[in-house]
């Protein structure tokens, strides 16, 4: 299931050549990732005040068309994958029907001091979400 977040390119998001500068796809996809999120019922901030952070380990972009300022393009965002220590997400930015970029993260669950934590065990109610969404995609 993918889920949707409409962003209109800012003039600062683009470079001399008129075009979105590559590096602002990579905040758009946090935008998406966070109200996903959101969507299903947690906040960042939520997750931060259980003591559980979510920080990017990988990510890979494919880009095929610029954005272009003053667009209106729609990130899509969903759960690809998921386990007791990581999470994929998968992105498609468009403008309309037109697909400008496809793309990918991965990230580990970690406490504040930065060691790896298992989901399960750590937020039970948060795992079983994560599953019922896998579930409905």
């Amino acid at each position: 299931m993918w889920y949707s977040h409409e962003i209109r390119v800012r003039y600062q998001e683009t470079d001399q050549m008129g075009v979105v500068y590559h590096a602002n796809y990579l905040t758009w996809l946090e935008v998406g990732r966070t109200e996903m999120i959101r969507e299903l019922g947690i906040s960042y901030e939520s997750l931060e005040t259980r003591g559980l952070l979510l920080p990017v380990v990988e990510a890979d972009l494919k880009f095929r068309q610029p954005a272009r300022y003053d667009d209106l393009v729609t990130v899509h965002t969903r759960l690809e994958s998921f386990s007791h220590l990581r999470l994929h997400f998968a992105y498609e930015v468009k403008r309309g029907p037109e697909l400008l970029v496809s793309a990918g993260t991965r990230h580990v669950w970690v406490n504040r001091s930065w060691k790896p934590v298992r989901i399960d065990r750590e937020a039970a109610d948060l795992y079983a979400l994560l599953e019922q969404t896998a579930a409905s995609s």
